[in-house]
């Protein structure tokens, strides 16, 4: 008992000490391993300040399109997603989400620390934060500050930012959504949390700073340079011939223009090559700013998830490690890899992962085959078909990255996890009814909710740090994007039924919308049970046994030793169990004999007790 407790304490220390060992430049940060990541999209987590919602100022896009249609207002908080507002009639629903505003803040987010608390999570992974017209805000109109509207002062911030040279860091200032975001670091760090943000390197939006002054000066700016230019408007012809390269061709986002490519660059693919000089010491100036705010790198964020990092090549991804690793030792940072070929396989994660560039991915290679052995789809995969995937994947991975990875299983997206258990299409895969008008996006039958939950066991006794998009622990469901971006269904709230879209039941036109109070309840066991067990972050992993649809595994240090196993057939099985005495920490049951009965879609995670 000595040793566990001694065990738990050095966990605990590990994690939320300020004051640690350095991290060698080369491994993923020890805190990392233990970390239960929450994902925050800030928009529609929680509108904490009215006083501050979105105006038509903020959100326009002139003169690229995107104005917002006349008798815009803030949508209300608890609205059926699918239904419309008066300035919503008569138009497509996803023309309408350009616009959608649900006025979520930073003070939301503040106003819900300890609800995250309590719940058990321990690191939180913020969507971008930066200024921004858009709702995602990867269109950053301003890299280096917070956007307006999460902020209490929008207006007072706006002259702030306005009198600023954004070129020259020396006059950057701080305004009070940037304050405000310092306050909430610091009440993460106070709680013994982490915090990163995320931001995208690749692409600005075209109300960013540098690209306005492109669009005015055209080849004379002095950030010409910057962007992927193809051609310049002629002043003496009627004509606008000015043309660039947009991220995956969306002309609202402006390529930063990539340099020195010394092997083929193409999408889904690793690239030795870098991006512009100037475009580079601006970010680097605007990384050291949220790392070390007034050169204390105590009151900073702790790390970076960087999107689409495929499209940036390693030479620039190298440069940004050792400036990170330079400010901040111990700082985390996490790659977004993805399609490698569109939709069916996954990008190799090893270039990214072998100490030189990140320190993990979004590791979106291990859900994608346990849903298929979870759920029930088109796509079946037995125990010991996603027991050999789980180990390819694995040993692509440098031993320290495989506890350090981030097990991604939804996001802003992906479908929400009920969403995509309840249906049998290949992953990802036309995941909404517009492509498939027989996707269901209601409330999922019962025996989804059974599957959802034997994966969501898998997941906080596997290798490798859970995530948690938020909402999911509400009992949240949607098709993929727009959808899993619905504002959360917070228990304080009374929202209106939501309209179903598709061919479901024909009686059933409208589902009740809650918070789930029995998911969350899961949620909050498995993390208590990961967070009190660490044989579940720093063990290893042997399959015992992986046979039809019964999956078993052990978790394994010098201190402790679980089992875990999985029923996912509507049969039961009588298992043997190896010597010794065992508790299932799921029930609190003891186990008597070496027989375990395993029910139909029945899970059990035994501790092996003295």
């Amino acid at each position: 008992m000595k040793k566990y407790t001694l065990m738990c304490i050095c966990l605990f220390a590990a994690f939320g000490s300020r004051a640690q060992e350095a991290t060698p430049f080369d491994k993923a940060p020890e805190w990392s391993k233990s970390a239960i990541w929450y994902q925050i999209f800030p928009e529609r987590f929680r509108n904490g300040d009215s006083k501050n919602n979105p105006t038509l100022a903020n959100i326009n896009i002139p003169p690229m399109g995107q104005i917002a249609p006349e008798g815009w207002a803030v949508n209300q908080w608890t609205e059926d997603w699918f239904g419309q507002q008066g300035w919503e009639t008569g138009r497509d629903f996803n023309d309408n989400m350009y616009y959608r505003r649900y006025g979520g803040d930073l003070q939301g987010i503040l106003d819900k620390l300890d609800y995250l608390q309590d719940l058990g999570v321990n690191a939180l992974f913020i969507n971008p934060l930066n200024d921004a017209p858009s709702a995602h805000k990867y269109d950053a109109r301003h890299y280096h500050h917070i956007d307006v509207n999460f902020g209490p002062d929008p207006e007072g911030d706006n002259k702030i930012i306005a009198a600023e040279n954004p070129a020259d860091p020396k006059t950057w200032q701080w305004t009070a959504a940037d304050k405000l975001f310092l306050k909430l670091v610091s009440e993460v760090h106070r709680r013994h949390m982490r915090i990163i943000m995320d931001y995208s390197w690749n692409h600005t939006g075209v109300m960013f700073w540098a690209w306005q002054d492109v669009l005015k000066n055209q080849s004379r700016s002095a950030y010409k340079d910057w962007y992927e230019i193809r051609s310049f408007d002629d002043g003496n012809t009627p004509e606008n011939e000015f043309a660039y390269t947009g991220w995956v061709g969306v002309s609202s986002l402006p390529e930063i223009r990539k340099v020195d490519i010394t092997t083929q660059r193409q999408n889904g693919q690793p690239y030795e090559g870098n991006i512009n000089e100037g475009a580079k010491k601006h970010i680097f100036a605007v990384t050291e700013r949220w790392l070390s705010p007034d050169g204390k790198p105590e009151n900073g964020i702790d790390g970076f998830r960087l999107d689409v990092a495929d499209q940036i090549g390693l030479g620039f991804w190298r440069e940004f490690r050792h400036q990170v690793r330079r400010i901040k030792p111990d700082a985390y940072l996490v790659g977004e890899i993805w399609w490698d070929q569109w939709p069916d396989k996954l990008m190799d994660p090893t270039p990214y992962t072998q100490g030189d560039v990140f320190d993990a991915v979004m590791f979106y290679q291990a859900y994608r085959p346990a849903r298929y052995f979870f759920a029930k789809t088109d796509f079946p995969l037995n125990a010991e078909n996603f027991k050999n995937s789980l180990e390819y994947e694995w040993n692509r991975l440098p031993e320290d990255k495989r506890y350090a990875i981030m097990n991604v299983s939804s996001t802003h997206d992906t479908p929400r996890l009920l969403t995509d258990f309840y249906n049998t299409n290949k992953y990802k895969f036309q995941a909404n009814p517009r492509e498939n008008p027989h996707y269901r996006t209601g409330k999922p039958d019962e025996e989804t909710y059974q599957r959802l939950r034997l994966y969501l066991v898998h997941l906080f006794t596997s290798i490798g740090a859970p995530q948690i998009w938020n909402g999911e622990e509400m009992g949240m469901w949607g098709a993929d994007d727009p959808d899993p971006r619905k504002p959360l269904w917070w228990p304080d709230y009374h929202f209106a039924d939501e309209t179903r879209t598709n061919r479901q039941p024909v009686e059933k036109q409208y589902d009740k919308v809650s918070f789930n109070q029995q998911q969350f309840d899961w949620y909050k066991k498995l993390i208590a049970i990961r967070k009190n067990n660490p044989v579940l972050v720093n063990g290893k992993i042997e399959f015992m046994t992986a046979q039809g649809g019964v999956l078993s595994y052990k978790r394994y240090n010098a201190v402790d030793e679980i089992l875990v196993y999985f029923n996912v057939e509507d049969k039961t099985y009588t298992l043997e169990l190896p010597e010794g005495n065992y508790v299932d920490l799921l029930t609190g049951k003891k186990i008597e004999g070496r027989v375990l009965e395993l029910g139909a879609l029945t899970t059990s995670v035994l501790k092996k007790t003295k």
